[in-house]
C-alpha cells in the first residue's frame, strides 16, 4: 500500500511546512521523504509542490489534493478497524478551535488520548470563518467556533454548546461608572470586524447606540484585555468561559444590555455530516460541553 504510505507523508509535509519537519513525524530522512514526494506525483501525473527558492509549498494541486488525501486516509484507518468494534474510539481525527476553546479542548483530547491509546486526535487553531472553510472541505473533521449568520449547507451539521454573554471591560480607574458612560468617556479598543464575534460585537454597538471612541483594533481578546488592565481604554467582548476577569482587581465587568436583555455569543461544533468519526468527534462535543457547563467552569 505504498499509495497510503506516500499520502500519510504528504499530509505530514502539508500540516508540518517542510520535508525536514514531515520526515521526523513519519520516521523517515528527509531524502526519503523528498523521493515519495516525487514518486506520488508520478503516479498522480501532476506536481504538487513549489519548490522554487528554501522553501516548499503545496502548489494549486496540491492545495487540491490535501483534503481528498485526508478523507481517503480517514477511510483507510476506519477500514482498518476491527469488524465487531466499529465505534471503537480508534483512528486519526482532526478538531479545530478558535483561540478561547482551545485550552479546555487541549485538556479533553489529552484525557481522551490517555483513555483510548489507539486514537490520534490533531488540534487546529484558527479563526472562525477559516474552520467553518476547512470543515466544509474536508480538511478539518470538526471544529469548535463562533455561531455565523448563514444558512448551513446540507453537508454540515451544526451543535450548539454553550452561551457567553458580550460585556463592557473598563480599567479599575477609568472613567464611567456603566458600559455606556466608559464606551463614551475612553477609547474604544475593538475586536476585529472581520472575525465573528467582532460583526456580533459591532451590531450590539449599532442596535445600543452606544458611542464609542475608536482607537485600535485587534484580533486578540486576551490582548484587549491587557490593554484595558494597562488603563488603554476599554472594550467590549464575551465574558469567556473559564476566564477570571471577575476577580481582576485591575478591571471593571460592565453589563452590556440591549432592551434589557444580554447579546450572547454562542459556541458550538460544526461537522461535516459525512465523516467517519462521528462518534469519536460526539464523545468530544460531549467532554467540551460537560467542562465549560461544569459548576466552576465559568466566571
Amino acid at each position: 500500500m505504498s499509495t497510503i504510505r506516500f499520502l500519510r507523508t504528504f499530509v505530514a509535509v502539508a500540516d508540518h511546512g517542510s520535508f525536514a519537519a514531515a520526515s521526523e513525524r513519519v520516521a523517515l530522512t528527509q531524502a526519503a521523504v523528498s523521493l515519495q514526494m516525487r514518486a506520488l506525483e508520478m503516479e498522480l501525473r501532476r506536481e504538487l509542490f513549489d519548490r522554487g527558492g528554501r522553501v516548499v509549498a503545496l502548489n494549486a494541486g496540491g492545495r487540491e489534493l490535501l483534503p481528498q488525501a485526508r478523507r481517503m486516509l480517514a477511510l483507510y484507518d476506519e477500514m482498518r478497524l476491527p469488524q465487531e468494534v466499529p465505534d471503537a474510539m480508534a483512528g486519526a481525527v482532526a478538531v479545530g478551535a478558535v483561540v478561547s476553546v482551545m485550552g479546555g479542548l487541549s485538556h479533553v483530547v489529552a484525557r481522551m488520548k490517555r483513555e483510548y491509546p489507539a486514537l490520534d486526535v490533531r488540534l487546529v487553531g484558527a479563526k472562525s470563518i477559516e474552520l467553518a472553510a476547512q470543515v466544509e472541505a474536508g480538511e478539518l473533521d470538526a471544529a469548535m467556533l463562533v455561531e455565523g449568520a448563514g444558512r448551513l449547507p446540507g453537508t454540515l451539521v451544526w451543535t450548539p454548546l454553550y452561551q457567553e454573554p458580550l460585556v463592557a471591560i473598563a480599567g479599575r480607574d477609568s472613567l464611567g461608572v456603566n458600559a455606556r458612560e466608559a464606551l463614551a468617556a475612553n477609547p474604544f479598543l475593538r475586536f476585529d470586524r472581520g472575525q465573528r464575534t467582532g460583526m456580533l460585537v459591532a451590531r450590539a454597538l449599532r442596535r445600543a447606540h452606544l458611542r464609542v471612541n475608536e482607537f485600535l483594533e485587534l484580533n486578540s481578546i486576551e490582548a484587549l484585555v491587557e490593554l484595558v488592565r494597562q488603563q488603554v481604554g476599554v472594550t467590549v467582548v464575551p465574558l469567556l468561559q473559564r476566564a477570571r476577569w471577575l476577580e481582576d482587581d485591575a478591571l471593571r465587568i460592565l453589563p452590556l444590555e440591549i432592551g434589557g436583555a444580554p447579546v450572547l455569543r454562542t459556541i458550538g461544533m460544526l461537522e461535516r455530516r459525512d465523516q467517519a468519526r462521528r462518534h469519536v468527534t460526539a464523545a468530544v462535543r460531549d467532554a467540551c460541553a460537560g467542562l465549560f457547563q461544569a459548576p466552576g467552569a465559568g466566571i
